[in-house]
């Protein structure tokens, strides 16, 4: 047994359930060794994690090493775009333990971006060159690249998931048909005109929806009950939150919280149920306050993202959900949480199927989550990054030409 060896199969048994439970016992198990065993080769867990992230960033600057310089040296930017993404998709295409391991240890900045950077650059690769090409053709906003590499991520898991590949090992053909769709919607977005995007009155749909939450929640208080579990999960994750936390936020015996919850399990989901209904709920009022689709849009993606920040506790309750897998049960029948874009007269997600349609909102909701905890974590400005990730969803990269 070598130390690549354990390397590799930390990633697999650890990235199986996303990293929660990344014990040592599990690891010893999955290679029919004792713990002292992997002692002689790790000195401690820390020392594997250590050693995992330095075995990914030089396996991704070895896939990718190539790709990167061509990009670069490419004159059409639009051309070093897709060879960028075509190297990402493929990598993570073909690793999707590398994938989760990205998605939880680096994307939710568990490790310092900043160092993954300057460690795979060791390696001979800069991943600024991403920044670099893009800004060829396009103004590159705090947040256009994020968007890019966040959509991405989405369409990598959402391909993994739909494949199993955690049981099935995709093909070369099936890593090979990830890219265009990326790079269209990278492109792209959902391919609305650019005259009626930018005619909107931003200003005057965001005074009526800050003066509707206010109402909102005025009329509607938070539940104490809920509101100490967000937080709990806010603190911990859902994993680690338990309810004894919950029952000394309120001042209760746990004892007193089965008359709640049936457990832990029931705890979790009716706060996402009961948080999901009221945020659709807000949101399709604001819908309906106008009759034109663009602005019917961007009303929705702001209610939510104005309701979220008023709930900072739900929004990092819901990010923890963003990239993990959290089994809550299957979802009420009539509860049609992804269906608030479906069901709006936009001609490119009316020519695909249900399915399509469910990914599109999907990805949408994914990049508003994406983009809120971003601008918590860094304190980046509210509503123009709402504006940037508006017309990123409607225009893609084409909303930003120089």
């Amino acid at each position: 047994m070598t130390k690549t060896e354990i390397i590799q199969a930390a990633f697999r048994v650890w990235g199986r359930d996303f990293y929660k439970n990344s014990s040592l016992s599990s690891l010893a198990k999955e290679l029919k060794v004792s713990k002292p065993a992997l002692y002689r080769h790790f000195l401690s867990k820390e020392a594997l994690t250590s050693a995992m992230t330095e075995y990914f960033c030089k396996d991704l600057a070895d896939s990718i090493r190539i790709d990167f310089e061509q990009a670069m040296a490419a004159a059409d930017p639009d051309e070093g775009l897709y060879i960028i993404i075509k190297a990402l998709s493929g990598y993570f295409g073909r690793n999707v333990y590398s994938l989760v391991f990205n998605l939880t240890n680096i994307y939710e900045k568990k490790i310092d971006g900043k160092t993954i950077s300057e460690r795979i650059k060791s390696h001979g690769v800069d991943m600024e060159i991403i920044r670099h090409v893009i800004e060829k053709k396009y103004d590159s906003y705090p947040c256009t690249l994020h968007l890019v590499l966040a959509t991405l991520i989405f369409n990598l898991s959402v391909f993994h998931k739909t494949s199993n590949s955690m049981e099935n090992t995709p093909t070369a053909e099936q890593v090979d048909a990830i890219s265009p769709a990326i790079y269209e919607t990278s492109k792209k977005g959902l391919g609305l005109s650019p005259d009626k995007i930018d005619s909107i009155d931003y200003e005057k749909l965001e005074a009526i929806l800050k003066d509707k939450l206010e109402i909102k929640i005025k009329n509607d208080p938070v539940e104490p009950l809920f509101k100490a579990v967000a937080e709990a999960v806010a603190e911990a994750g859902p994993w680690k939150a338990t309810m004894e936390m919950v029952a000394k936020r309120m001042g209760l015996s746990k004892s007193s919280l089965y008359g709640h919850f049936k457990n832990k399990k029931d705890m979790l989901r009716r706060l996402f149920i009961k948080e999901f209904k009221s945020i659709i709920d807000f949101a399709r009022q604001s819908i309906s306050l106008s009759q034109d689709t663009e602005q019917q849009l961007y009303l929705g993606i702001y209610s939510i993202a104005v309701y979220l920040r008023s709930r900072p506790e739900i929004l990092i309750a819901m990010d923890w959900i963003r990239t993990r897998k959290l089994d809550l049960g299957k979802p009420e029948k009539n509860m049609e949480i992804f269906r608030l874009f479906e069901d709006l007269n936009i001609e490119s997600m009316q020519k695909v199927s249900q399915e399509e349609r469910q990914q599109i909102s999907h990805w949408i909701l994914f990049l508003l989550i994406n983009v809120l905890t971003r601008m918590e974590k860094e304190g980046a400005e509210y509503t123009p990054s709402i504006r940037h990730l508006y017309k990123f969803i409607t225009l893609g990269l084409g909303g930003f030409k120089k």
